[in-house]
């Protein structure tokens, strides 16, 4: 069961990212750059404070071992082909100082858990721009499938986990995508419903 799940989720990470990449390219969605600059500092953050507190290995906490590899490539993705949408207001570049700072005192504390448990806060609130962008919007601007993607290798990587730790990284992904989802298929029926009125074109975005 372990190897399924390692392999399942690296598979689904790889998955995701070649699908993110070919829809930004082809400018099929616009995902918020600054929520993916978050998730890069925050993973690799979360990702270095699992592994000092305590004699773990990466593949003891596979999702966020391979969500680096996925978020910075992302990352350098949406700013090299994204849309200007895409691009850091003054409130994103205040919430990176904030978790800028939040890793400098971990490295003055040597606080593992706490800091890896903070982290996890800065993860939750890595959303905040792309759900204010789906909240606000008549369309859905992001992929169904690669988010579900994501809550799969969410729940299957609980299957490899090893260390509290670990399982908080993969709840707090869980409950996470989960909302974000939800209100993904809220825009998406405004949407319709916008379209059926006849006030608004059907959406040319990937599902």
């Amino acid at each position: 069961m372990r190897t399924f799940s390692l392999a399942a989720v690296v598979a689904i990470n790889a998955f995701i990212l070649v699908r993110y990449v070919w829809l930004i390219r082809q400018k099929r969605i616009q995902p918020a750059l600054a929520m993916w600059a978050f998730f890069t500092i925050a993973v690799v953050g979360s990702f270095v404070t699992y592994l000092s507190e305590a004699a773990h290995s990466p593949l003891d906490n596979i999702l966020n071992t391979s969500d680096i590899a996925l978020v910075g490539t992302v990352s350098i993705v949406i700013w090299v082909w994204g849309d200007k949408s895409s691009r850091f207001t003054r409130f994103d570049l205040g919430c990176l100082g904030a978790v800028a700072l939040i890793l400098v005192f971990w490295g003055f504390t040597r606080e593992h858990a706490a800091a890896h448990l903070a982290i996890q806060a800065i993860l939750v609130i890595a959303y905040a721009p792309v759900v204010k962008r789906i909240w606000k919007a008549d369309r859905n601007t992001e992929s169904f499938a690669a988010w579900i993607g994501m809550l799969l290798a969410a729940a299957l990587s609980l299957l490899s986990s090893k260390g509290w730790l670990a399982t908080v990284y993969a709840v707090r992904a869980v409950v996470c995508t989960s909302s974000l989802l939800a209100l993904m298929l809220r825009a998406r029926r405004r949407e319709l419903g916008r379209t059926k009125a006849g006030t608004s074109p059907p959406s040319t975005l990937a599902p």
